[in-house]
């Protein structure tokens, strides 16, 4: 499945709301970095983001299938997104 223009939009929302971060939705791109580059995604901050994509996305993530390139950017978070969801 080819990840959409409109999941990367909302994912930047989310993650930008998520990180409380909305200051600085308009420099989030599909190749920003996240793990690793922006100082607010810890690991609570990786779980409160998983429960929030469940949420709005409506979908249950499998955590033994989650892995760190998953978080790598926000083009690579849009794309497991459009890959589980219903």
């Amino acid at each position: 499945m080819e990840t959409t223009t409109s999941t990367i939009d909302e994912i930047k929302t989310l993650v930008a709301e998520t990180l409380g971060i909305t200051d600085r939705l308009d420099s989030l791109k599909a190749s920003t970095s996240l793990l690793g580059s922006l100082p607010e995604l810890d690991s609570l901050a990786v779980a409160e983001l998983a429960a929030e994509i469940e949420d709005r996305f409506n979908f249950q993530i499998d955590f033994s299938d989650v892995t760190i390139d998953i978080f790598d950017t926000i083009g690579t978070l849009a794309a497991f997104v459009d890959a589980n969801r219903p």
